[in-house]
């Protein structure tokens, strides 16, 4: 190859160039004539496969001394790659830099990044909504504030000014992606990277929109209507279908996700589908019974207490509770009644209570033969009590047959006599 150009010519370097000074001059070269620069190019592609040719040569410290030896006609430098190719010695040069002109160029990956060409759907946007106890209950209407990108609706996407268009990008034929193919020191690689025309539009603005600066899309502030279905519930997600951000290149919105959040109730606790309340008595209402007016979801309602009720009693309103987002019934509504010791007492109502309290059995606890805490043996509730209890109907029915039978004999016991 008797027109091969001198490989230290190639790279502009002296022969007693370190190999720094080789690996320097071969990066500014290759940038140089790189065909992603220079496109279409024909001299500048033979120009970097001589860059090419030049540094897999003089890299490597054998071929370099072979080089020096024969020049660029000896039979082993029969072309970039026609060595290794033909004779099957491997290179055994330093090849490192080949990846940073490929980081270089195209982002540290063959195929490289961009903006995909082609419809695209827009992002999908969270919101958080907080509403009272009783809309979540029964459902309504709320506002919500949302900033987003949506399509300009001056040039309804396009990016580009009123009265002109975009064009079909003449580089990539508007594919927004570019094929290169280089010779490298592993063989002819053909690499596809993101257009640069273009930026991956597949489309070229002569003219941009003003009001998107040729985005196609532009940022607002909207007020939205929310319908709050009944029965929604902390955690709860409501859909906003084409409530997102707008598509780029004609593709649809994204939706809005509505999370839901419900303040807490004064006197209400829901616990899924029911509702729990505690209702406070006095004393007097424990001990007698009474009726008495609870708050309902849909307002108040009466209901009797039965006389000795204890405090922690719990009662039930079937079918007062909340309906459900996906059930068909109701829930139900629990009162636990809680009996208050009353305070600051007048001198008539304490007399009264002391009275009460020589009429009634004093509760006074001992510990019973099993370690438990029992009332005094004659109080009601107390250990005799418990075990009267524990003897069940059989053990009450022979108690009372060995009555009559005891009765019988006392009789009999009375007529000898």
């Amino acid at each position: 190859m008797a027109d091969k150009r001198d490989y230290y010519e190639v790279l502009g370097v002296d022969k007693d160039a370190t190999d720094q000074d080789i690996k320097k001059a071969f990066r500014k070269k290759a940038r140089k004539y790189h065909p992603d620069v220079n496109p279409d190019d024909k001299e500048a592609e033979k120009r970097f496969k001589e860059v090419n040719d030049a540094y897999e040569t003089l890299s490597d410290p054998q071929k370099r001394q072979q080089y020096d030896q024969f020049g660029p006609d000896g039979p082993q430098f029969g072309g970039f790659g026609g060595g290794a190719g033909a004779g099957g010695a491997g290179f055994g040069g330093d090849f490192s830099d080949i990846g940073d002109i490929f980081n270089m160029f195209f982002g540290g990956a063959a195929g490289g990044g961009g903006r995909p060409h082609g419809p695209r759907r827009g992002n999908d946007l969270r919101a958080d909504l907080l509403i009272d106890f009783e809309t979540a209950v029964f459902g309504g209407k709320e506002t919500i504030t949302v900033t987003r990108r949506k399509v300009c609706d001056t040039c309804h996407g396009t990016g580009a000014k009123a009265g002109t268009s975009p064009h079909t990008c003449s580089r990539c034929g508007g594919t927004g992606r570019v094929i290169s193919a280089q010779q490298t020191p592993f063989g002819r690689i053909q690499t596809q990277s993101t257009c640069p025309e273009c930026g991956g539009s597949g489309e070229i603005i002569d003219e941009p929109c003003t009001a998107c600066g040729g985005q196609g899309l532009k940022r607002e502030t909207v007020t939205l209507d929310v319908t709050i279905p009944a029965g929604v519930d902390n955690g709860n997600r409501l859909r906003m279908q084409g409530e997102g951000e707008g598509g780029e290149q004609g593709g649809p919105s994204g939706d809005l996700f509505i999370y839901i959040r419900v303040k807490p109730h004064p006197i209400f606790e829901r616990v899924d589908n029911d509702i729990h309340m505690e209702q406070p008595i006095n004393v007097a209402q424990a001990a007698l019974g009474d009726e008495i007016e609870v708050p309902t979801l849909e307002g108040r309602l009466k209901f009797k207490i039965p006389a000795g009720v204890q405090s922690g009693t719990r009662f039930r309103l079937k079918g007062k509770g909340i309906k459900g987002m996906r059930s068909f019934g109701r829930g139900d509504q629990y009162v636990t009644v809680v009996v208050e010791t009353p305070k600051g007492l007048s001198d008539e109502q304490r007399d009264l209570f002391a009275n009460l309290y020589e009429t009634l059995d004093r509760k006074e606890l001992y510990t019973d033969s099993k370690g438990r805490a029992r009332t005094a043996k004659n109080s009601p509730g107390s250990d005799k009590a418990d075990k009267e209890e524990e003897k069940g109907w059989f053990g009450k029915f022979k108690d009372t047959v060995n009555d009559i039978f005891q009765d019988d004999d006392e009789d009999d016991a009375s007529d000898k006599k």
